[in-house]
């Protein structure tokens, strides 16, 4: 399915994905933003206590939270990520919006090279 978004100067086949190796889940280290709403449903859809999820799958940064990241080949993953998002029906909106993020209006190249669904 090939999606667009107004504002945006690409498009996206979502059937890329399946032949992607999850480029957009693993790379440099950065965050991985979860609102509490995001944190009530993962931790529900994982069968575990909201307080339980936050110690073992979350780091606190300032008023915020980020889901922790793992050493995946040279660079960084997703703590959920391993050939494929284990968490896919609850990922956070972060993850559902990719690759439609106003940083990339401007670095489409630079998105090109990340996300092959990408189209011009």
């Amino acid at each position: 399915m090939i999606i667009q978004k107004e504002g945006f100067p690409y498009k996206f086949d979502s059937k890329a994905c399946s032949k992607c190796d999850g480029n957009c889940c693993i790379g440099e280290s950065g965050y991985i933003w979860v609102s509490p709403k995001e944190i009530k449903e993962i931790a529900s859809f994982l069968k575990i206590d909201e307080e339980i999820f936050k110690k073992r799958f979350l780091i606190k940064v300032g008023y915020r939270y980020s889901i922790k990241e793992k050493p995946y080949k040279n660079g960084f993953a997703c703590i959920f990520f391993d050939k494929g998002c284990s968490i896919y029906e609850v990922r956070p909106k972060q993850c559902r919006t990719f690759p439609f993020w106003d940083y990339f209006k401007t670095r489409v190249d630079e998105l090109k090279k990340e996300c092959p669904g990408v189209i011009e």
